[in-house]
């Protein structure tokens, strides 16, 4: 079974412009996510973006970038004609990795990889375990529910996801890199967006409102998403520190 990584990317975050390009170490966050990607050594890497700016420094990084529409509502539909693009006739999973965390853990892509092939699942993601109280209220880290316990089953399905929540038990920080067998990632592109999706801005609820299940893998560590200019300098911090 063969893997494909794509990791969406584009210039025009709302809450930090053009952040894959900041540096960390002298490398853009982009690069730094595309060489834990190539590194985890699960299939062949692609950046797909809008902006060639993205493209020119990713190649120039020594990595590989595709150009895709300025039109897409989501990640998901960006990966999707990534895919198209390339045109692979043998792939079986796509490995959506998110482009704007740099500390994402190389152990748990291929966790995540190989738990999926092993139970053939539909679409899988990443949760790690809440380290504050405080992660529970703040909007920016989105929470996942699991249906039973990592002790009773190392893969469950998620019954939901949320950016707050007042329960605690079986809650854990999402994160943010999806697997899906290409059937399945098909079919979820041709789903409207969700009442629920919208109004979370949350696209795996639309899964789980078309009855599709996502299992979750526990993972090593939660890694800081650089979403706001504090999550940069924090993060930047504790890379140059390293």
């Amino acid at each position: 079974m063969k893997t494909l990584v794509i990791i969406p990317s584009r210039l025009s975050a709302t809450r930090l412009p053009g952040k894959p390009l900041l540096k960390i170490n002298g490398t853009s966050i982009i690069s730094h996510v595309f060489k834990r990607a190539e590194n985890a050594n699960i299939g062949e890497v692609v950046v797909a973006t809008e902006d060639q700016e993205i493209i020119n420094d990713v190649k120039s990084n020594g990595g590989n970038a595709i150009l895709t529409s300025k039109n897409h509502k989501t990640g998901t539909d960006r990966i999707y004609e990534a895919f198209t693009i390339l045109a692979k006739k043998d792939i079986d999973f796509i490995m959506n990795v998110q482009g704007d965390e740099p500390e994402i853990d190389i152990n748990d892509i291929v966790n995540l990889d190989k738990k999926m092939k092993k139970n053939n699942s539909k679409i899988g993601t990443l949760a790690g375990k809440i380290s504050n109280s405080e992660m529970y209220d703040n909007q920016n880290i989105v929470k996942v529910k699991i249906k039973e316990s990592f002790d009773q089953n190392p893969f469950p399905l998620a019954a939901t996801f949320a950016r707050k929540t007042e329960e605690k038990k079986d809650i854990y920080h999402h994160i943010g890199i999806y697997c899906y067998d290409v059937e399945t990632l098909k079919k979820f592109i041709s789903f409207k967006q969700s009442k629920k999706e919208i109004e979370n801005r949350l696209e795996q609820l639309r899964a789980i409102d078309n009855n599709i299940n996502i299992n979750v893998a526990l993972a090593n560590t939660s890694p800081i998403g650089v979403d706001t200019k504090e999550d940069y300098l924090a993060i930047k911090k504790i890379m140059e520190y390293k």
